[in-house]
């Protein structure tokens, strides 16, 4: 045993540093008062600022279905524009041309109902703006978002003890 107290450890703060309370956790996603986790990437709360929500791009496909289909019928206007052929249509094959005409647009509607943009939640960290998490899930996109808000929102108001707990409760005087 050494007097010298070199072999000591350093005195401990007397206000022990509590572990940050854990406010969202599934399988590649943390979300903690101190830290925002997601896959292999993580950030410091603290160093989030400015944080907005969007939609992805759309689904690429639907996007390049709804492109060639627009062209083809745009060639085809063109096409018969030219050629006079638009003069000698019946008003059957207008109505026709103009239901073929909304096809492009019932492929949007179609492709963003079936694969749906996914949500994006963004801010900026030490001044860069950085894609923090996507999912197609809304629920859990939105569940992830709060928590990062409550955590936010924690580190604003200066922490997370609980104010009721240093309170002594009310005793009428006897």
């Amino acid at each position: 045993m050494q007097i010298d107290g070199s072999a000591t450890h350093p005195p401990r703060s007397p206000k022990a540093t509590a572990a940050p309370n854990l406010l969202y956790a599934r399988p590649g996603i943390v979300v903690t008062t101190e830290r925002f986790t997601v896959g292999h990437r993580s950030w410091p709360v603290a160093e989030l600022t400015q944080l907005w929500t969007t939609r992805g791009p759309h689904d690429r496909l639907a996007v390049r279905a709804v492109a060639v289909t627009a062209a083809t019928i745009g060639a085809v206007g063109v096409l018969l524009g030219f050629t006079g052929g638009l003069e000698r249509l019946t008003a059957g094959a207008y109505l026709a041309l103009g239901a073929v005409g909304l096809l492009p647009v019932l492929l949007v509607l179609a492709g963003d109902r079936w694969r749906p943009p996914a949500y994006e939640l963004w801010g900026r960290h030490r001044g860069v703006e950085v894609l923090l998490f996507s999912s197609d899930d809304e629920r859990q996109f939105g569940q992830v978002t709060r928590a990062l808000r409550r955590a936010r929102e924690g580190l604003r108001h200066g922490g997370w003890e609980d104010p009721l707990a240093g309170a002594t409760p009310w005793r009428p005087h006897r």
